[in-house]
């Protein structure tokens, strides 16, 4: 990744996955209405009846954008990377300006050592 700016978006992205998992744990489904009631006094909570649902489902749909944003800039950083070499003997034949030819070796299979 491209230094610090890629390490800042990686950190971001995982914040903002884990943010979107508590949002929606924290989420009534659709039959949790009927719970409420039957006495349980979960629905004249901190945003009122239907307040938390509208809030939740906003602040849930901005975190999967944020998401979804910080996933497209980790898939673009990762295609920018430099052409770094794939192995040493790479970095050996550009270092030295020729191919690298492999040293003398023990026997193969089959063969009797000298």
């Amino acid at each position: 990744m491209s230094g610090f700016f890629g390490s800042l978006v990686l950190v971001v992205h995982v914040l903002v996955g884990l943010a979107v998992i508590v949002f929606v744990l924290l989420q009534h489904g659709k039959g949790a209405d009927v719970g409420a009631s039957f006495g349980s006094g979960a629905s004249g909570s901190l945003f009122g009846a239907s307040g938390s649902a509208n809030f939740l489902s906003r602040t849930t749909a901005v975190l999967a954008t944020i998401f979804f944003v910080t996933s497209l800039t980790l898939t673009y950083l990762a295609g920018q990377r430099s052409s770094a070499p794939k192995s040493v003997l790479d970095t050996l034949s550009e270092q030295s300006g020729a191919a690298v030819e492999p040293a003398a070796s023990a026997p193969q299979a089959g063969e009797l050592p000298k």
